[in-house]
């Protein structure tokens, strides 16, 4: 009955904030505004902004920190349609240089398809290449839910959830569970991308892949795996853009076992100290969203509660001792934009405190940091709002 429970709230609750193409045959879920956004700030303090409308990614910016934002900029000139969803939405990241890097998932024919695309802007975004496929397979399944970081080296570092290694094993009529995870890289500014390469097989089909950049000038990866009979909990990876071997190991031992995806992606931050911060949803027992510090292959330290019922999509980011956690909290008047702190190094946080409330339909949160302060990027149906986490 526990599972059951869990396999419905899973299922049901993603509806109440943002649509997702769920992997699973036969069932649809109601069509919500496309919210997916991301957003980054340079080091010169302006706020970059690409979500999806009409066909287009678009990027905007702002100098006064959202308040006001630019016109907006086609990514893509050529409209196409775009995954544009809190757990698949369109990336952006800066190269050495201040070029602008953004990528996306793009739909194909087929239901739950699609290809991974990039683009890229050498002159401050004022105008960007034509698109090009990251990955070099062109099978119409599953290339998507990509994530995109850029190295110490500038080494542009993709990452993506693949269904070739499920096709292939219907084909043998072989048991295969969820999907893997593949990478590419770029070493030339996103002109050209590598051959890719195989991190995991049998991981989470629809839950979005985490990055963040190692003390080494690395990146690392934090995502939802399967192992043994559907148990849905996270590995941790660092994704060498050289040739030395992709190895993960499991990072989160909460035994959930769900055979579905619950669309809840883990968030990860790394501090200058090494130290993985990382949060993650599960509801074995009731909907949870957990903090721990990732020592990949045991259990995480200082591993805590941070929100439980109504809680969902958290992020994580880290300066020096202090931690931060955002999440969305549903609550009598829609949405609450919720934020716990830690000063100690992620040894202890402060209560939740709210920081942003919505009447209307939100996206996932996403923390930024700028001179050691942390603002959220909260995309909702009334528009995009950077909200500062210090006391209001």
């Amino acid at each position: 009955m526990r599972k059951a429970i869990a396999l419905l709230f899973c299922l049901v609750a993603p509806a109440l904030w943002a649509h997702e193409g769920h992997d699973m045959p036969g069932m649809s879920m109601p069509k919500g505004p496309d919210l997916g956004a991301s957003a980054a700030i340079d080091g010169k303090g302006r706020l970059w902004v690409v979500d999806a409308a009409d066909g287009h990614v678009r990027l905007r910016h702002s100098d006064d920190f959202g308040r006001t934002l630019s016109a907006p900029v086609a990514v893509n000139a050529q409209a196409e349609p775009i995954y544009a969803e809190g757990e698949n939405r369109p990336k952006i990241a800066f190269g050495s240089k201040g070029e602008l890097y953004v990528s996306w998932s793009q739909p194909r024919a087929k239901p739950w398809t699609g290809f991974v695309r990039f683009a890229r802007s050498t002159d401050g975004g004022a105008h960007f290449s034509a698109p090009v496929t990251v990955h070099h397979d062109r099978a119409e399944i599953t290339h998507r839910f990509d994530a995109m970081a850029v190295d110490a080296q500038g080494r542009i570092v993709m990452a993506w959830i693949d269904k070739r290694d499920l096709e292939a094993a219907t084909a043998r009529h072989k048991p295969y569970l969820g999907a893997a995870i593949y990478t590419s890289v770029s070493t030339d500014g996103g002109v050209t991308f590598s051959d890719e390469r195989k991190l995991a097989d049998e991981t989470c089909e629809c839950c979005r892949i985490a990055m963040a950049t190692t003390p080494q000038g690395e990146i690392a990866a934090f995502y939802r795996s399967i192992f043994g009979d559907n148990i849905r909990d996270h590995a941790y990876a660092v994704l060498h853009a050289d040739d030395q071997p992709l190895e993960a190991q499991r990072a989160t031992f909460d035994d959930w076992h769900i055979a579905g995806c619950p669309h809840h992606g883990p968030g990860l931050a790394i501090g200058a100290d090494g130290v993985r911060h990382a949060v993650w949803y599960e509801a074995k027992d009731k909907p949870t969203i957990h903090y721990g510090q990732l020592e990949p292959g045991k259990a995480p330290v200082h591993a805590q509660v941070i929100a439980t019922t109504g809680a969902s999509h958290a992020d994580v980011a880290v300066s020096s001792r202090q931690v931060w956690v955002v999440w969305n909290q549903v609550n009598a008047q829609g949405s609450a934009l919720m934020l716990r702190e830690s000063q100690d190094g992620g040894a202890s946080f402060g209560e939740a405190r709210t920081i942003a409330q919505s009447k209307d339909a939100v996206a996932a949160p996403q923390l930024l940091l700028w001179q050691h302060r942390a603002f959220v990027a909260w995309n909702t149906a009334a528009g995009f709002r950077l909200v500062p986490t210090e006391a209001l």
